[in-house]
């Protein structure tokens, strides 16, 4: 699709894109089982609506990449982006990389796997996700969430992270701060700073570098 391809792909079903290169504003929009590989994707606001779509080895330049689809299947996507996964659900990303911020904010039913993920403001307002042997790295992540699970993350740079969250969290790295979990227990090796200051703030930290000191 050339630059100059404004929505290209409505409302199209049992789709197959291999080895192309997508250009275009609004392209792929309210589509049903979308498969997508091997492929290029310039397009700000690429994919929204859309259902029952996988992609593999596509590297993709869109600012509001996907808004709004379920039933998400990413498997080695490079994605420089602005505000990405907004209100996806049951979606599973796999070996992706991911340079966006305000990603995954009112997500719901997510698993992201051996993914890194950069960018300010996390996941905020999700539900139900999973981020496994992942690397997050950007300010303020993670907060206002609910179910929200980390299995032997690093974290990168991530202060004031998981505010009025409830988390289970093993995280294999020292972290900038973390401020008022609701519920749920971080275990880390060492945090810089840890604030509690709000009565509803029950979480649990379990810093093992310190308890060893």
């Amino acid at each position: 699709m050339a630059e100059n391809c404004r929505a290209a792909l409505w409302y199209s079903k049992s789709i197959e894109i291999a080895d192309c290169t997508l250009n275009g504003i609004k392209a792929v929009r309210e589509c049903d089982h979308i498969r997508i590989k091997d492929t290029e994707i310039k397009s700000p606001e690429f994919g929204w609506s859309s259902h029952h779509l996988m992609m593999d080895h596509v590297n993709a330049v869109s600012e509001y990449f996907l808004m709004r689809t379920h039933h998400l299947d990413l498997r080695n996507v490079t994605l420089q982006g602005k505000y990405s996964f907004q209100y996806v659900k049951n979606a599973m990303l796999e070996n992706c990389t991911l340079d966006t911020k305000d990603c995954l904010w009112h997500a719901k039913n997510v698993v992201v796997r051996n993914c890194v993920v950069k960018g300010e403001y996390l996941a905020w307002y999700s539900e139900d996700i999973v981020f496994d042997h992942c690397k997050i790295i950007g300010t303020q992540p993670l907060c206002y969430c609910k179910n929200l699970t980390l299995i032997d993350c690093e974290m990168v740079d991530t202060d004031l992270s998981f505010e009025r969250s409830e988390v289970d969290a093993t995280l294999t790295s020292p972290i900038e701060s973390i401020k008022n979990p609701l519920s749920g227990t971080i275990t880390v090796p060492y945090a810089n700073q840890v604030i509690m200051d709000l009565d509803e703030a029950k979480g649990v930290v379990i810093e093992t570098e310190k308890q060893q000191d």
